[in-house]
């Protein structure tokens, strides 16, 4: 082989070795590129019970992989249908935050069909201290009062999801946890319930007291044993420390049990001095012959 040819197979061989290295710094260092879908998103910041328009979509490309799994990819098939919940701007739309049809619109369009929406009363006691919140799960408590004998206690829904604080719908940060903010002292809480469970909670407010039991919302367990809560739940005699009827102190063996002062020796009795009896005032009456004494106390 002559010295040309040999040159112009070492040449092209360093070229080729080149080339590959270039090729292979390339694809180490230049960006990826991920494959991106089209989907719906919105345009602004809007709350719940919201009829979507056209001017409020918009389509913004997602990677594949971070996109949900149930995202809206039709700006005409999210046009006309109500938010079930608060979006912010430019986030995206799925279908588990718009309702099933188009053409009702407001807060009422958040209700599932089947449900219903009903409000009952509640104060810092009755509602944990203000700790429920819109989407909030709680259980209902009703309390019949009464007298010692009939007076009870009983959950009469369970897991049940708070639509609306008073005209709050949307969760509020820590406002509700601040104890120098301002809450009012009586507010309404509206449930979401189905028509039979709305008869009950009717019931229950004009029977006796409502109040509100916060639950983990993914805590979805329900308790089997529903008997009633009695009075007699709260009858502990300290006595013989178990439950049973309270004792009535007044008596004075109950009270001495009670305080301990039944074992105790008994006192001494402290005869009495008896004072002398009184003198009586004798007089002697003589009547010729006969002699009578006249005793005067």
């Amino acid at each position: 082989m002559d010295r040309k040819k040999a040159f112009i197979i070492f040449g092209a061989a360093w070229v080729s070795a080149a080339l590959l290295t270039w090729f292979l710094w390339w694809t180490a260092t230049a960006p990826k590129t991920e494959k991106t879908i089209a989907c719906v998103a919105v345009t602004h910041d809007m709350a719940a019970g919201t009829r979507l328009k056209k001017s409020d979509l918009k389509l913004v490309r997602v990677a594949e992989r971070n996109l949900p799994r149930t995202a809206v990819f039709d700006l005409n098939s999210a046009q006309d249908r109500v938010l079930l919940f608060p979006v912010n701007a430019n986030e995206t739309l799925t279908n588990t935050k718009l309702t099933s049809s188009s053409g009702a619109e407001g807060l009422a369009s958040t209700i599932d069909p089947g449900k219903r929406a009903i409000s009952v009363q509640i104060n810092d006691s009755s509602g944990v201290s203000g700790l429920v919140q819109p989407r909030s799960h709680v259980d209902v408590l009703f309390t019949r009062p009464g007298s010692m004998s009939e007076a009870v206690t009983t959950t009469v829904l369970e897991d049940i999801v708070v639509l609306s604080v008073g005209r709050t719908t949307e969760v509020t940060s820590t406002a509700n946890l601040d104890a120098r903010a301002p809450r009012p002292q009586n507010q309404a809480v509206t449930l979401l319930v189905t028509p039979e469970e709305a008869r009950k909670v009717e019931l229950a407010k004009n029977q006796g007291k409502v109040s509100l039991s916060l639950r983990n919302p993914l805590d979805h367990t329900f308790v089997d044993d529903h008997q009633p809560t009695t009075t007699s739940a709260l009858d502990v005699n300290p006595m013989y420390g178990r439950r049973g009827p309270v004792p009535n102190v007044r008596g004075p063996k109950v009270w001495a049990k009670l305080t301990g002062t039944d074992d105790a020796p008994p006192k001494p009795k402290v005869e009495e001095k008896k004072e002398p009896p009184k003198p009586r005032l004798v007089v002697d009456v003589y009547r010729g012959d006969k002699h009578v004494q006249e005793i005067f106390p």
